[in-house]
């Protein structure tokens, strides 16, 4: 019988599967956030999302508000096609948003709804 010493190197087999996942998950949200040359700020009040949008015009364009959902839209024969609609974790208020295209970037502000408080108050009997 003969007894060798050898290294003792511990690798795991599932080690790059795990950075490949945890390269991926970073990957996807983050580009999540930045897609299609998308740019996403918030602040107490309201989102602003920026898009790239070069050789679209604003009658090329459609813009729809439903509560939580914005969908952005090229209409047929455009230069550039684009469909794409963002789920807000908020109500989105139409009334107050605004958006702007200029120099090829559609810039939208989007106004929270601010949550109407529900507290009744009582009276003591």
């Amino acid at each position: 019988m003969f007894i060798t010493a050898t290294p003792a190197v511990r690798r795991s087999a599932y080690g790059p599967a795990l950075r490949s996942l945890d390269r991926f998950l970073d990957e996807t949200f983050t580009s999540a956030r930045s897609a299609a040359g998308a740019k996403f700020s918030e602040d107490d009040t309201s989102w602003t999302l920026s898009l790239d949008l070069p050789g679209v015009s604003r009658e090329q364009l459609t813009i729809a508000i439903d509560g939580q959902d914005v969908k952005i839209e090229t209409v047929e024969g455009a230069p550039r096609q684009y469909k794409k609609a963002y789920e807000f974790p908020q109500t989105v208020d139409a009334a107050a948003s605004t958006a702007k295209l200029e120099n090829g970037v559609l810039t939208l502000t989007l106004a929270k709804v601010a949550p109407a408080a529900k507290a009744v108050t009582l009276n003591i009997n």
